[in-house]
């Protein structure tokens, strides 16, 4: 999955995860978009950020 970096953040989107290349200070995600998985998830625990990419 090829996502460009912004110069903004994704309103309504919050991430703490400081060492991923989409992360921006004041917890916020600057990827053009992001993609949650796997798609037959049954609770949050099975999720994750499919957008991570590590810094």
């Amino acid at each position: 999955m090829s996502v460009e970096k912004t110069n903004s953040h994704l309103p309504g989107v919050q991430c703490s995860v400081n060492t991923c290349y989409y992360y921006a200070e004041g917890n916020y995600c600057s990827a053009e978009k992001i993609q949650i998985k796997p798609k037959n998830a049954q609770s949050v625990q099975e999720t994750d950020c499919g957008t991570f990419e590590k810094k």
